[in-house]
């Protein structure tokens, strides 16, 4: 795979003048780029999937909830879906996406949208809400965002930066430059000081003004998705991971070191289950359930693509996680002072 990865690189080439070129349009005003009245705060990465946004965008709809009428706006990735649409508790993922049914489900009494065309959006949110949270448009420049929250997860900043296909980047790091705040996601626990000064000067060659903050994911209790109480201890049961996410590797790692024994299905991120899929999922349950002593486990995320029904005979569980940003006091003051300086 990485050696292909290597072959790809005149393509990697081509697509980063590309970019280079569409961001060199809107720096020179000769694409515009639309502001607001409302106040808006973009959540977004420069590089594909699994950086954490979800997470943040729920840790913010909660920390603004009570301050703001607010609403989230998301492209609602994987939708059969188009245009503009209010996301309903019990709506089906196919028609809204999986993250933004996440949200809904978590925060039922906020808005949670999806339209693929952000201005759009938020022309229809801004009506009547005081603040939108843009999920995972940083690239998306026909906006001009009140705040943007850039974020980058702490292993792949380390590395070298390659653009698709050859690298795992959909945008040039120089846009580190428009963030206001950047946010370093899942760290270890203990982060050596030579690595913290490896990022802040990779981010500083572009970016001297964002505050850099550091964060690592928080793993919570699990949650039945079929009414089933799991016996203690976890770490004497075979546990069967289903994940369709970009990176599963800190959940697999954060398991792994409980002393869970574990097998893991690993599918794309956002991934459409299939017949076959349950067929394969149910079958290595089987295999694991010998003693009766196996449950599924998944992500918060999957849980909302995943069909329970084909599951029923299954005892299964979601980790929810949250992201615990190292001085987050700080972080939300200077969150909440960039807002107030904005005037509705």
């Amino acid at each position: 795979m990485q050696l292909l990865r290597w072959l790809l690189l005149p393509f990697t080439i081509l697509y980063t003048f590309i970019i280079w070129v569409r961001n060199k349009l809107y720096d020179l005003n000769i694409l515009s780029s639309k502001t607001f009245d409302v106040k808006t705060i973009v959540i977004g990465n420069l590089a594909v999937g699994g950086a954490g946004k979800s997470p943040l965008t729920q840790k913010l709809i909660d920390h603004f909830r009570n301050k703001y009428k607010v609403a989230t706006l998301s492209r609602g990735y994987g939708r059969k879906t188009k245009g503009f649409r209010l996301v309903q508790v019990d709506d089906l993922v196919e028609n809204v996406g999986d993250e933004p049914l996440q949200f809904k489900k978590n925060f039922p009494d906020i808005t949670i949208s999806v339209d693929e065309n952000r201005v759009e959006g938020i022309e229809i949110l801004s009506k009547d809400h005081d603040l939108i949270l843009l999920d995972d448009a940083y690239q998306h420049r026909k906006v001009k965002p009140s705040t943007s929250i850039l974020v980058f997860e702490y292993q792949s900043i380390l590395e070298p930066i390659f653009l698709l296909p050859t690298g795992q980047y959909r945008d040039t790091f120089n846009q580190t430059k428009r963030a206001n705040l950047i946010l370093i996601s899942k760290c270890p626990d203990y982060i050596p000081f030579e690595n913290k000064l490896k990022i802040q000067e990779k981010i500083r060659k572009h970016n001297s003004t964002a505050s850099i903050y550091y964060s690592r994911i928080g793993y919570k209790e699990w949650i039945s998705l079929n009414n089933t109480d799991i016996e203690r201890p976890i770490s004497k049961k075979n546990i069967l991971l289903v994940t369709g996410i970009a990176n599963p590797k800190p959940l697999v790692q954060q398991l792994s070191g409980q002393g869970i024994k574990l097998k893991h299905l690993k599918f794309a991120d956002h991934h459409n289950f299939d017949d076959f899929d349950y067929k394969v999922i149910i079958g290595r349950f089987e295999k694991l359930n010998e003693n009766k002593d196996a449950v599924l486990l998944t992500t918060e995320k999957d849980a909302q693509r995943l069909d329970m029904e084909r599951l029923k005979d299954i005892p299964t569980y979601y980790i929810p996680i949250d992201i615990l940003i190292e001085n987050e006091n700080e972080f939300f003051l200077e969150l909440d002072s960039s807002l107030e300086k904005i005037q509705s």
